[in-house]
């Protein structure tokens, strides 16, 4: 559990979900309009930018940047976050092959070059990946749609038409003037059903009808369109009850059905002051069928209903034991939630500065921003467990030492006798093209580092023994250790995809054994053009 991958996984699992939960998501959505685009368009600019990072940042931080984004593209488009996570997965590994910098075994051939010849390669002497990202996106339907289990029930027990309220600031006015510009925010999930003024007096929430200071707004919709309308167009949301726990680290929102003996039924929020001594707020009401015109306060609340209920953590589990409401399965109710907008993107950027100039290892930039992220309240602690996915790494930790068990017992350098003595009677492209399968081979049970140390020294030996210039061989290494695309295991940005995306074990190869055939089609003969043998 200590390994360096499994605290890489990790990390990037919690830094993934603070850049979730922190909005800025919807603000590039919002640029890249996915609601004009078809998935498929879609698919496209997610692997082009993640291919583009990963070219000059590590790719388990571009594909950290971008699988919020990529999953609020799925939800727009309806379709599983399968379709667009492996393949930006795969994306991530070909974009780092771009250049030198762009993952290690790059650099790690590039010094055993330097020690054989003199000098190491170039930044940008590796073989470009556009053929790949190609494949990636009108080959993604290889792929069964999955959904992870979390998802699934998320949308088993979905409640649509929460009815909230909110009052308008300064902030929402500079935000957005009218109804329009604020419904906007919520995607077409949500919309203003009332706006009251001063003195109770109800306006039509007509589009170009023009907000004022102190409005209060009866909104209704999905919760995360709510949530989206609350948080981008600056609203503050009336809370009925007004609690005051400790501190906001210490609040939580829970959605609850009431009981048929609870003790709410009858009742208003303004007519509870039992709200008021538990230090609860209900944020949000949702009955079935039901459209509401009163203000939430006045709502009066019966049997079946769904409520949003705010208070501190602590207290919350008995409290509704106590009133006889049931909670719903736990999910990340974040309508009202405070959040860091850009702090968890600013730390994320500063582990890969360090990485990339500062020398320091991806382990502890990455575990350092984890930790950065929980200290200056980007993600609550207690939210850090739901991000972890404890499956992953375990199996990770698991087949960790069966990765070290083929090194220290000399199986690797078994292989590699079979293959030196196979590559002596092959053809120059046939001993370039299994230099390359090996790599490939052995990258699933050795990391691609360690791939690179054991194969770019055979590979060296080969050229030599065959006569030719060890450049294209020590290419051929760099670009199989690059490209395990077989399993979720061999790289930790497959690791990290496989939750998320609900992906099983098997279902890697599906898109990876034809993505590695391309590979081999493609770059066997582009090394032995460009770097003659």
């Amino acid at each position: 559990m200590a390994d360096d991958i499994v605290i890489i996984v990790g990390s990037a699992l919690v830094i993934s979900g603070a850049i979730s939960r922190s909005g800025i998501t919807d603000v590039a959505l919002r640029g890249l309009k996915p609601e004009r685009r078809g998935p498929r368009t879609q698919l496209l600019i997610l692997v082009a930018v993640v291919a583009l990072l990963s070219a000059f940042v590590k790719n388990i931080g571009a594909l950290a940047i971008m699988i919020p984004v990529a999953m609020q593209m799925a939800r727009a488009s309806n379709v599983s976050p399968s379709m667009f996570l492996m393949p930006m997965s795969f994306a991530s590994l070909l974009g780092g092959l771009m250049t030198q910098i762009g993952t290690s075994p790059n650099i790690i051939v590039s010094r055993v070059r330097e020690e054989i010849t003199g000098a190491p390669f170039t930044m940008f002497d590796y073989t470009p990946a556009i053929v790949g990202l190609l494949f990636l996106v009108f080959c993604y339907k290889l792929l069964p749609a999955r959904s992870s289990a979390d998802r699934a029930l998320h949308e088993a027990v979905a409640i649509k038409n929460y009815t909230t309220e909110a009052a308008v600031t300064e902030q929402t006015l500079a935000a957005a003037g009218s109804v329009g510009a604020l419904q906007k925010f919520g995607s077409g999930n949500a919309m203003i059903i009332a706006i009251i003024g001063e003195g109770g007096n109800k306006r039509a929430p007509l589009p170009d009808n023009t907000l004022k200071l102190g409005d209060a707004l009866l909104l209704e919709g999905e919760q995360e369109a709510l949530d989206k309308i609350v948080s981008q167009g600056k609203l503050k949301l009336k809370a009925q009850g007004d609690a005051k726990p400790a501190s906001t680290a210490e609040t939580g929102a829970v959605e609850a059905i009431v009981g048929e003996n609870s003790r709410l039924i009858g009742n208003s929020a303004k007519d509870l002051y039992l709200l008021h001594n538990a230090g609860l707020s209900v944020l949000a009401l949702s009955r079935r069928g039901q459209r509401f015109v009163e203000r939430l306060g006045d709502i009066k609340i019966r049997n079946g209903d769904v409520l949003v209920l705010q208070g501190h953590l602590k207290t919350l589990p008995d409290l509704l034991r106590e009133w006889d409401c049931l909670p719903l399965v736990q999910r990340d109710v974040r309508l009202g939630s405070v959040r860091n907008g850009i702090v968890p993107i600013a730390i994320l950027a500063l582990a890969m500065a360090g990485t990339a100039f500062g020398g320091v290892p991806v382990a502890a930039a990455f575990f350092a921003a984890a930790f950065l992220i929980v200290v200056t309240g980007a993600m609550p602690l207690r939210d850090v467990y739901s991000y972890l996915d404890a499956p992953i790494l375990i199996m990770l930790a698991a087949l960790i030492p069966v990765s070290d068990a083929l090194r220290t017992t000399g199986t690797t350098d078994v292989i590699a006798g079979l293959l030196s003595t196979t590559a002596a009677v092959l053809p120059p492209y046939g001993a370039l093209a299994l230099i390359l399968i090996a790599a490939m081979a052995v990258t699933p049970f050795l990391n691609n580092a360690a791939t690179v140390l054991v194969m770019a020294p055979i590979a060296a030996t080969f050229a030599d023994k065959l006569g030719f210039a060890p450049d294209a061989f020590l290419m051929a290494v760099a670009i199989g250790a690059g490209c395990d695309f077989l399993t979720p295991i061999g790289h930790q940005c497959n690791t990290l995809v496989m939750g998320p995306g609900g992906y099983r074990f098997g279902d890697y190869w599906r898109l990876g054994l034809p993505l590695s055939l391309l590979v081999i089609a493609v770059a066997v003969p582009m090394l032995l053009l460009v770097w003659s043998v």
